[in-house]
């Protein structure tokens, strides 16, 4: 049940979901009990970051489809080892540079359907901003997946999750679980090549639109691709709960195949497709961000300025006043 509602608080409450998350609270533990080491993580380090969550993000979600689905044990030591890691980089890097705006592989998805939120929250988390991340995802406003810099990683990492990601989730949904056994690699092209395919088609086509579309219009381009995404997910993911998947007994929450009338599933996909494709690309909203930034802390690390050959990072002090407006 949970699962299949979180894109969608993904699109409409990103700041509630960041407030709320599991591994999110597991890697901020160690901040909130003083004991992390709380070292400012590099701007290009979060960003390799970032690239290995979207890559760790496609390996997970392909691993459900072979085994998670049907193995506790192996969904548990996943689950167990991703907690572990929070903790660790908790335990190092301030704040959420290091897990949650950082190596988290539902971060990239955030980035991809969050830029236009319904509602913004306050910070569970952050009482006092060290300006951890550049861009804060959290308090950024409009935030989405092609901001930030220009170097080769981040650009990768645009390219699969907002480019990639339509195809994978289509070819995702056409994929039959892997129950048991040790395949070799000849099985395993044979059942994954069409997650494969669908990311080369989507991904050949971002790669054509990115190059015509002005940098001013790139906010439409990547919520086109997020509503793509979305409602290809909605599309299959509602019949499947109620036993109309394209697999039988894949996804089934509960089955009531031969009780619903066949017109529903066709609903179910006008009315999931026309929300978000409306609510993402059509609808003119006002920017809003993901959660309202605390006050800035007295000793915090300023915006990076990039030059051509390094980053220079000045550190100064600030004052907040009791209306926490900054001196």
């Amino acid at each position: 049940m949970l699962i299949p509602v979180a894109p969608a608080l993904l699109v409409f409450a990103p700041g509630l979901w960041r407030n709320v998350c599991p591994l999110g609270t597991t890697a901020l533990a160690a901040r909130h009990f003083g004991f992390s080491a709380r070292r400012q993580l590099p701007i290009r380090a979060q960003v390799w970051l970032n690239l290995i969550g979207v890559v760790a993000l496609f390996a997970i979600v392909l691993w459900r489809g072979m085994e998670l689905n049907t193995s506790a044990a192996a969904t548990a030591a996943v689950l167990a080892g991703m907690a572990l890691l929070s903790v660790l980089v908790g335990m190092t890097f301030e704040w959420k540079s290091g897990w949650c705006s950082g190596l988290c592989p539902v971060h990239g998805v955030e980035k991809l359907y969050g830029s236009k939120p319904f509602v913004s929250f306050a910070n569970a988390h952050c009482d006092a901003c060290q300006r951890c991340s550049n861009p804060c995802p959290d308090s950024t406003n409009a935030m989405h997946s092609m901001l930030g810099p220009d170097w080769e990683p981040q650009v990768v990492a645009e390219a699969l999750v907002v480019g990639a990601f339509p195809g994978f989730v289509w070819g995702w949904f056409h994929l039959p679980e892997w129950i048991g056994g040790n395949a070799g690699w000849q099985e395993f092209v044979q059942r994954t090549y069409l997650p494969f395919v669908g990311m080369a088609v989507t991904i050949a086509l971002f790669a054509v639109l990115r190059r015509y579309v002005a940098k001013k219009h790139e906010l439409v381009l990547v919520r086109a691709f997020a509503a793509a995404t979305i409602s290809c997910y909605y599309w299959y993911r509602i019949p499947a709960l109620f036993g109309y998947g394209l697999f039988p007994n894949d996804g089934v929450l509960i089955n009531l195949a031969g009780t619903l009338p066949d017109w529903w599933v066709i609903l179910s996909r006008v009315l999931t497709t026309g929300l978000f494709v409306w609510w993402l690309v059509l609808h003119a909203s006002p920017k809003r961000h993901w959660a309202h930034r605390p006050p800035l802390a007295e000793s915090a690390v300023l915006v990076p300025h990039t030059t051509a050959d390094r980053t220079l990072v000045c550190h100064v002090t600030v004052r907040t006043t009791l209306a926490g407006k900054c001196e």
